[in-house]
C-alpha cells in the first residue's frame, strides 16, 4: 500500500503504517523514492525484529539522536541517496547483529560532526560503503573511508567568565614564587598594586598583598634569589622598588626557584619599600624585566615628549640589600610606550616601541659591566605601534614572531628572519591596544582587545603560521592580560581600564560530541 509516497513491505505483505509502530514481528522494512524528509526519535519503536531496513531514494535530511533505537535485531540498513549531510552522533549505539550501512548518494559533509562515524568504520566489523565527502571544499570527493582521527581538529577553545574583580586595572603580571603563582595588578584608579594569588579553600582568587601608589601604571614583580621584589611604576611621586618583608636577602647569582619549593608567604603579607628609582623619568608607560647571564635588569618605558627610557641594574652592594641603578638611557624624545625583552639569535634584546617613530630592536653587546644595548635594526611597521609582545609556537622553539598592537589600524604579526622582522599577517583591529600571545594548556591563543568593539580570541594554525580567528569576549577596555595556572586548570586574567576587570577560565568543547 503506498502512504504519502513512501512504499512499506512487511513479509512481502503490504501494510499500512503510520509511524511505523506497534507492527507484529516484522523482518523488513523498505521505503523508496518516497518523501520522507526527517525520521524522529522512537520511529521504529516496537519493531523488535526487524532485520532489514532500506530507507533509499528519499528526502531524508536529517535523523533523531535516538531514530534506530531499539532495533536490536537490525542486520541491514540503507539510507543511501537521500539528502544527509551528517549522522546524529553515535546513531548505531546499540545495533549489535547490524553488519551491513550504505550511506552512498548523500551529500555529506566530512566535519567533527562525522567524527564519531570515521572512528566507527576504524573499530567495526561490518561492512559499510559511506560514499564521498561533498564538503567541506578541501574534502570535496575524498572517500570518507580514507579519513581518520588525526585529520579532525574539533577542540574549540572558549574562555568562560570565572571571578570578576571590583577595580579598574592597567597592567597584569604573573610570577612564580615559592611553589605558587601570583599576579601583580596596576590599579591606577584606587591608588594601589595589589597581588592575587588562588584561595585553595575558597576556589577563587584572593589577595595576598597590597602596595599603596600614586597612580600606578605598571606592576612588574620578580624573583631575586629568594626575594620577591615588585617594581611600581606611577604618574606622581616617583617610581620605587618594594620587598617582601620577611623574604631573605638576594642573591643576584642563585637559581631561580622551582615549582613547590616551599610554602608561600602567609595571609596578610606586606611589602615595604625597597628603594627609589634613579634616573630621570618623567611618565613611566610600561616595565620590564630580563636577565643578561647572573646580572638583572629592568626597563622601564618613558612616554613623556622630552622622555628618555631607561635600563636599571640589580647591584646588591649598593644601598640597603641592594637596590636597581641607572645602566643605560636609550635616545629620548620618542615618546616611547612598550618594552619587551626577548632573545634574537641566543643574545638578550629589547624592542622599544614609541608614538613618534617605527618600533626599534636593541642587542645586547659587549662583555661585564660596560655591556649595553645597541641598536640592531627596526621593525617596518607604522609609527604608531603601542606595544609589542613576542612568542615563539609551541614545539617550534627556533621560530620567533611579535604581534605588534596598534589603536588607529590593523594589528600585524611579524616573524623573525635571522635579521629583520617580515610581515606575515594582518589582523583587522579597530580601537585596539592590545594583541598579546598566550600559550593555554600547551595550545597558542592571542587576544586581540578593542575599546568599541568586542574583543577576539585567535587560535594559532602552525600549518599556516597565522592566528585563526575565534571566540569573541567583552571586557570593556582591555589593557592586558596574564595566563594563571592552577593545578590542571587555566585562567587568564584581563584588565580593564574603564570597568571590572575580569578572570576568565580556559575550557575546550569537542564539536564532535
Amino acid at each position: 500500500m503506498q502512504k504519502r509516497g513512501v512504499h512499506v513491505r512487511a513479509r512481502g505483505s503490504p501494510a499500512e503504517n503510520p509511524g511505523f509502530r506497534a507492527q507484529p514481528a516484522p523482518l523488513r522494512r523498505l521505503l523508496t523514492r518516497g518523501v520522507v524528509g526527517l525520521i524522529a526519535d522512537d520511529a521504529f519503536e516496537g519493531l523488535l525484529h526487524l532485520e532489514y531496513l532500506f530507507i533509499e531514494q528519499n528526502r531524508v535530511g536529517a535523523l533523531g539522536r535516538n531514530a534506530l533505537r531499539g532495533l536490536r535485531a537490525l542486520v541491514h540498513l540503507s539510507l543511501a541517496d537521500n539528502q544527509l549531510e551528517t549522522l546524529p552522533p553515535h546513531l548505531f549505539r546499540g545495533l549489535h547483529s547490524l553488519t551491513h550501512v550504505d550511506l552512498r548518494g548523500n551529500p555529506l559533509r566530512c566535519d567533527c560532526g562525522l567524527l564519531w562515524l570515521v572512528r566507527w568504520l576504524v573499530a567495526t566489523n561490518a561492512s559499510a560503503e559511506v560514499g564521498e565527502c561533498h564538503a567541506p571544499p578541501a574534502r570535496a570527493h575524498l572517500p570518507l573511508r580514507r579519513l581518520r582521527s588525526p585529520d579532525f581538529d574539533c577542540l574549540v577553545p572558549e574562555l568562560v567568565p570565572f571571578q570578576a574583580l571590583p577595580f579598574q586595572a592597567l597592567s597584569v603580571e604573573p610570577v612564580r614564587f615559592r611553589g605558587e603563582t601570583l599576579v601583580a595588578v596596576a590599579q591606577p584608579f584606587a591608588g594601589r598594586c595589589g597581588l592575587l594569588h588562588w584561595d585553595q579553600l575558597a576556589g577563587a582568587f584572593r589577595t595576598y598583598a597590597t602596595i599603596n601608589a600614586t597612580s600606578p601604571v605598571a606592576c612588574k614583580p620578580l624573583v631575586l634569589g629568594r626575594r620577591l621584589v615588585v617594581v611600581v611604576a606611577q604618574l606622581r611621586g616617583g617610581s620605587h622598588v618594594w620587598k617582601l618583608e620577611g623574604a631573605e636577602p638576594a642573591e643576584e647569582e642563585a637559581a631561580p626557584e622551582e615549582e613547590g619549593a616551599g610554602p608561600g608567604a602567609p595571609p596578610g603579607a606586606r611589602f615595604v619599600r625597597l628603594q627609589a628609582l634613579g634616573g630621570d623619568l618623567r611618565r613611566p608607560h610600561d616595565v620590564e624585566a630580563f636577565r643578561v647571564g647572573p646580572a638583572w635588569f629592568v626597563a622601564v618605558a618613558d612616554s613623556s615628549k622630552a622622555g628618555a627610557s631607561t635600563v636599571y641594574r640589580w647591584d646588591r652592594s649598593r644601598g640597603r640589600g641592594g637596590g636597581f641603578y641607572p645602566h643605560q638611557a636609550l635616545p629620548a624624545w620618542h615618546r616611547d610606550t612598550d618594552v619587551e625583552a626577548l632573545e634574537l639569535g641566543g643574545q638578550p634584546g629589547l624592542i622599544v616601541a614609541a608614538g613618534a617613530r617605527r618600533p626599534v630592536v636593541y642587542r645586547w653587546a659587549g662583555t661585564g659591566a660596560g655591556a649595553q644595548l645597541r641598536r640592531l635594526t627596526d621593525i617596518p611597521a607604522p609609527e604608531d605601534v603601542y606595544a609589542v609582545r613576542h612568542f615563539q609556537p609551541p614545539g617550534s622553539p627556533g621560530q620567533l614572531y611579535v604581534c605588534l598592537s596598534r589603536y588607529m589600524g590593523d594589528a600585524k604579526v611579524l616573524r623573525w628572519e635571522g635579521s629583520l622582522f617580515r610581515e606575515v599577517q594582518a589582523v583587522p583591529a579597530r580601537g585596539s591596544l592590545l594583541f598579546q600571545p598566550l600559550v593555554l594548556g600547551g595550545r597558542l591563543y592571542a587576544l586581540l582587545g578593542s575599546d568599541v568593539a568586542y574583543s577576539r580570541l585567535y587560535r594559532f594554525d602552525p600549518s599556516a603560521g597565522q592566528f585563526v580567528p575565534g571566540q569573541e569576549l567583552a571586557p570593556p577596555a582591555p589593557r592586558a592580560l596574564a595566563p594563571v595556572p592552577v593545578g590542571p586548570h587555566h585562567f587568564v586574567l584581563i584588565s580593564s581600564f574603564t570597568g571590572n576587570s575580569q578572570i576568565y577560565r580556559h575550557v575546550l568543547v569537542d564539536l564532535s560530541a
